[in-house]
């Protein structure tokens, strides 16, 4: 699986370098996330630019990430561009679940503004 992490103190960019997000790469990815958030990774940014098709093992790879940062911190999808990709997140009825963007300034926005809530609610 390739891919390619942008780190910055309060977010890292996950971008996937590959076309299809599929059962023979879910369980990896999976891995990784678990490994990321193992490694303190508090907010993810999920860069699906490159990502043209999803099948149902890709959409658990990615309801799990949710699950994993749920609580923690946040994780964002964003540019979203194949239509099909869309199309299966809400037939599967959790776009409401995801946090989605259409921009990575967009989601890192997102993550900044979660950020700082979350700072001021333990202040």
């Amino acid at each position: 699986m390739k891919y390619s992490l942008d780190k910055r103190e309060n977010y890292t960019v996950f971008s996937l370098e590959e076309d299809n997000l599929n059962s023979l790469i879910s369980p990896s990815l999976k891995s990784e996330f678990v490994s990321f958030r193992n490694e303190g990774v508090k907010n993810l940014v999920f860069d699906f630019a490159k990502v043209k098709y999803l099948d149902s093992w890709g959409l658990s790879a990615i309801r799990t990430a949710n699950r994993v940062w749920k609580g923690y911190g946040s994780f964002v999808l964003c540019q979203i561009n194949a239509p099909i990709i869309m199309r299966l997140i809400k037939i599967s009825n959790i776009e409401s679940i995801l946090s989605i963007c259409d921009t990575l300034e967009e989601a890192i926005d997102l993550v900044l503004a979660e950020e700082s809530e979350r700072q001021y609610i333990m202040d």
